[in-house]
């Protein structure tokens, strides 16, 4: 991997956990393995320079607020996490809903919680990130379900939250950054409210491993290869629903009429093509989007922030995106 010196230092932390390849386990092993945020609190555990590092970029960074709230669906409620930032502005405040990545089977709210905080300060934006039924317990569609009903709800409820409903995005990291986008197409295809913004953080958006970047990164970490269809086996009932636009956003054969749009990838990552692919169909498709690759960093990059400078970078495009969305909502979402 052609990874710059802080991304290199956090992956060679990771590798010393010795944890085994996620799809030689069952999802319930898979689920307590370690992460990249686990390897920044080893390091910041370890090294002094990390450590006075970490007292300089407190983990987790500091906001205004964190609580809990329940969002009522048809299948039930679903927890989220509440993020208020660190902010002089007033309320109402925009608002991101947020969906954690991990495959749409492991990972949880704590593993993504630093981007979380990130955003909601560097965006002053309230984030409310979502805690979605996960595969193979619930399989699609409904973890895209959930994420449909919880957008809506948030714009529906926005002003409780201290928020603007004129004002809410869409973001997520990896399988979140699908059902960012699927929640999108299910509010266009549903007659539901629009989200003003998409951020897509090396989303997937393709049921399909033949890219170049899989080839380049076939043996990348922390997302290989091998993984993906690891992923979409306890997530798809089976192989035909890979087809499925809300499965396969890149697949479907009408992109207009979403939000404008903003793709992060990572130049070392199977999933970069797909994701710069996406930009380009948003953007054929009349919707504005554009795409931005990291370079030197891997899949999983976008919540290390503190430590890693590439990372700070992008939480910053982003922001700057989302404050661009929020400033002058288009018409009609």
């Amino acid at each position: 991997m052609n990874l710059n010196a802080q991304m290199q230092t956090v992956i060679d932390q990771f590798r010393k956990f010795g944890a085994p390849p996620v799809q030689e386990l069952s999802p319930e092993n898979a689920r307590n393995l370690p992460t990249l945020k686990n390897a920044v609190e080893e390091l910041a555990a370890e090294h002094t320079s990390t450590r006075v590092m970490t007292i300089l970029k407190p983990m987790p960074m500091t906001v205004g607020a964190v609580s809990h709230i329940l969002i009522p669906t048809q299948e039930g409620e679903l927890l989220a996490r509440v993020y208020a930032p660190l902010s002089d502005v007033q309320e109402p405040l925009p608002v991101i809903v947020y969906f954690h990545g991990g495959g749409w089977v492991i990972a949880n709210l704590d593993v993504y919680d630093p981007s979380c905080r990130a955003l909601a300060n560097a965006a002053s934006s309230i984030v409310v990130s979502v805690a979605y039924r996960q595969a193979p317990e619930h399989r699609f569609p409904a973890a895209t379900q959930d994420a449909h009903a919880a957008v809506q709800w948030v714009i529906a409820n926005a002003v409780s939250l201290g928020g603007d409903p004129a004002r809410v995005a869409v973001a997520g990291e990896s399988a979140g950054g699908n059902l960012a986008t699927v929640a999108c197409l299910m509010a266009r295809d549903q007659g539901g409210r629009m989200p003003v913004f998409q951020l897509l953080i090396y989303p997937v958006v393709n049921y399909g491993f033949g890219t170049l970047s899989y080839q380049e990164h076939h043996d990348a970490v922390p997302l290989n290869a091998a993984m993906m269809p690891w992923f979409f086996k306890h997530y798809l009932p089976d192989e035909a629903t890979g087809q499925n636009p809300y499965v396969s956003p890149l697949r479907a054969p009408n992109l207009a009429d979403l939000p404008p749009a903003f793709i992060i990838t990572a130049e070392n990552d199977p999933l970069c093509d797909e994701g710069e692919e996406y930009a380009v169909r948003l953007a054929g498709a009349g919707v504005p989007a554009t795409s931005k690759r990291y370079d030197g960093v891997t899949h999983e990059f976008f919540g290390l922030s503190g430590v890693v400078g590439t990372a700070k970078d992008a939480v910053d495009d982003a922001a700057a995106a989302l404050k661009q969305a929020f400033a002058k909502p288009v018409r009609g979402y």
